[in-house]
């Protein structure tokens, strides 16, 4: 099937995660709000003074000008954290500090146009009541939901929170998802290789692409080739939100997935008409979705960023990914897979796209990418210099 139809079945399957949990503001970043947050109190949470000088009586400055200045008294000076117990009377100011409650009898703060001397300031210029003050709930006021259920938190989100004294919020759990590598040809990068073996790179690669979209991995032991191991496999991890398997390149390895999901549940899909990534494959199994990504490594990772990246942010509730486009000139004649949609990676130097995949089994192929572009499947070829859009990575 297209590759519309078969991202459209994977996003009506995989369902937001309900489970909640409560994190510390100083984790919670880039998760998600399982909650409305209310201010309980205002913010500020009294009348400050929004920039240093001296807090008046703005009666006081009324007729003050650059000839028939004003005298006024300094009475105190109040710091950072600290607040004045008595009345500014009439004839009197106190030097403040930006953010500090503005005494009783003060109603503007000032500082051009002053000049302090012998104890005493001089002013030459009138100010309004409320001049320089910032308001007791003029940037929150208390019972307002400042927060909605949903919400991404930013770091200017958790600023907020802080400031309404949370220490704690409620968030939805990350969708936990098993990274199952198959193939009795692959081991760890740990491990030595003997003849005909290869290092694992899909289960890192696809580890990281879940974990940069919010996600949390157990990546399993690698799996060998075989339908009982398999089984077995989708038995241990049917307590995660989502299994991915990664296949290995042995001869008909994919049948053996494809049976195995037959056997114990549903297959929704089997091949994709895109390339490379034909050999994908998604079912159910009591109500955990599997999806069965191709085991080239170049083939696994653009399939992840097509299929898996808009699945699992949909389960962890972050917005869809917006990719960032670009226009470039094509650097080389290029002739498209004959029936089917292809993703060709591309370099981009001084606006000039050149492809740098090599086989769906090179992971150089996208290391080295800058991003790609989409080749339809009614399309036979792409002369140099024609303008295409490229899609990044970043």
């Amino acid at each position: 099937m297209s590759r519309e139809e078969a991202l459209k079945i994977i996003l009506n399957t995989v369902k937001p995660i309900e489970r909640t949990e409560s994190v510390g503001i100083d984790e919670a970043v880039n998760r998600v709000l399982a909650c409305d947050v209310r201010a309980e109190l205002d913010i500020p949470p009294f009348d400050r003074a929004a920039m240093d000088g001296y807090a008046v009586r703005a009666e006081d400055t009324f007729r003050a000008s650059q000839f028939n200045p004003v005298k006024l008294k300094v009475v105190g000076f109040l710091h950072a954290g600290e607040s004045f117990k008595g009345e500014i009377k009439g004839g009197e100011c106190i030097r403040i500090a930006t953010g500090c409650p503005i005494p009783n009898g003060a109603d503007a703060v000032m500082v051009e146009f002053t000049e302090e001397k012998d104890g005493y300031v001089l002013i030459s210029r009138g100010v309004y009541p409320g001049e320089n003050i910032a308001s007791r709930g003029e940037d929150i006021k208390r019972g307002e939901i400042i927060l909605k259920k949903g919400e991404l938190l930013t770091p200017a989100k958790i600023g907020v929170l802080a400031a309404l004294g949370y220490r704690r919020i409620s968030v939805y759990q990350k969708p936990h998802v098993a990274v199952i590598p198959t193939g009795s040809e692959i081991r760890d990068p740990a491990s030595p290789l003997g003849e005909g073996q290869i290092y694992d790179v899909n289960s890192y690669t696809l580890t990281s692409i879940l974990l940069e979209n919010g996600a949390l991995v157990t990546r399993s032991s690698i799996i060998p080739d075989t339908f009982d191991d398999i089984i077995s496999a989708i038995t241990r991890h049917l307590d995660h939100d989502l299994i991915v398997f990664s296949g290995g390149s042995s001869v008909g390895e994919r049948d053996l997935l494809v049976k195995a999901i037959e056997k114990m549940g549903s297959l929704l899909f089997h091949g994709v008409q895109i390339k490379p990534g034909k050999p994908t494959l998604f079912g159910l199994v009591k109500e955990t979705p599997i999806l069965g990504m191709p085991g080239y490594p170049t083939s696994c990772l653009s399939n992840a960023y097509i299929f898996l990246v808009p699945a699992i942010r949909k389960m962890a509730r972050l917005p869809p990914k917006d990719p960032r486009v670009v226009k470039a000139r094509m650097g080389v004649r290029v002739v498209s897979a004959s029936g089917r949609e292809q993703f060709l990676t591309v370099k981009i130097k001084n606006g000039v796209a050149y492809p740098v995949f090599k086989a769906s089994g090179d992971i150089t192929s996208m290391a080295k990418a800058d991003g790609y572009i989409i080749l339809p499947v009614n399309l036979d070829v792409i002369e140099k210099g024609e303008e295409v859009t490229v899609t990044l990575f970043d």
